[in-house]
């Protein structure tokens, strides 16, 4: 695996002074972004299937071991308040339980039965979209998981590090960041890692994206859950609605700080016209707009 190969570099990287050894794992951080860049095709293609299969009650799942699993936790859970990604839509398939996101669990990536009684377990079914990351591209667990999803019938996305790995032969869709040998040999929380959660931002964003949570650049289905988000929420309203701040505080007050509800509010809609537009538009915002301009 070219993940686990040293690199004859870096072999006296130990005795080199701090910042030099700092500017070299630098360029390698560079260089696992730039490694993802022929992908691009690839991870449209996992997102836009992933979107169609997910409609509005699939959920994104989440499944790896070690530093692979907690980048596609990492990712998963900012859904939430990024997003506002139902809780009740997402699952993680955590080698060892989710007490391995805080601390080692030997053995666990190893154990392809585990893997399987995951998938059991949360009842993986054909509107899922199931994620699964491994450095190494063959992690037992892993490979498991994506095996028993797809057998469920559900949509499968492969990410790994290593080309011809069987990650990427066994899951629907193949995400390679091809990122080499670590400047520290077999330490893939580094460029392995750096890769995989960009891959993962990229994946999970374009998901957010296609089904219409994104308006003009803006998270219009973000969690109002703090004073910094309700004055950004407010400022989304007033740019969409083209409004003064007012007049977006009380939108999103009848809307129950729903952003894209309030959007329609401020447009002049009742708060149940707008969350029935937005119903029939399967939640596109511009859409639910445009309808609602044309009825009134």
């Amino acid at each position: 695996m070219s993940t686990e190969t040293v690199d004859p570099r870096y072999l006296d990287l130990a005795d080199w002074p701090s910042a030099t050894a700092i500017e070299a794992m630098l360029e390698g951080q560079l260089a696992a972004v730039a490694a993802i860049k022929g992908q691009v095709g690839a991870i449209a293609a996992a997102a836009d299937a992933a979107a169609r299969r997910l409609g509005t009650t699939g959920r994104l799942v989440y499944a790896g071991a070690g530093t692979s699993g907690r980048v596609a936790v990492q990712d998963g859970v900012e859904l939430f308040p990024t997003y506002n990604w139902p809780r009740d839509r997402l699952a993680f398939l955590m080698a060892g339980g989710t007490a391995a996101l805080i601390e080692s669990v030997e053995g666990a990536e190893d154990d392809p039965l585990a893997g399987r009684a995951a998938v059991a377990d949360a009842a993986i079914g054909a509107s899922d979209v199931v994620i699964g990351v491994a450095a190494s591209g063959r992690t037992p667990y892993t490979l498991a998981v994506i095996d028993a999803a797809r057998e469920a019938g559900a949509l499968t996305i492969g990410v790994a590090n290593n080309a011809g790995a069987a990650l990427l032969t066994q899951a629907e869709h193949a995400l390679l960041a091809d990122t080499g040998s670590e400047v520290v040999a077999g330490s893939t929380r580094m460029k392995a890692g750096t890769a995989q959660k960009a891959v993962l931002n990229l994946l999970s964003t374009t998901i957010m994206l296609r089904l219409g949570l994104v308006h003009r650049g803006l998270m219009v289905n973000m969690r109002v859950s703090n004073r910094k988000l309700r004055a950004r929420a407010e400022r989304m309203v007033g740019a969409i609605a083209g409004v003064d701040g007012q007049a977006a505080a009380r939108a999103l007050d009848a809307a129950g700080e729903e952003i894209r509800q309030a959007v329609l509010v401020a447009l002049g809609a009742s708060a149940a016209e707008a969350t029935a537009l937005l119903a029939a538009h399967a939640g596109n915002l511009g859409a639910a707009m445009a309808a609602y301009r044309r009825s009134s």
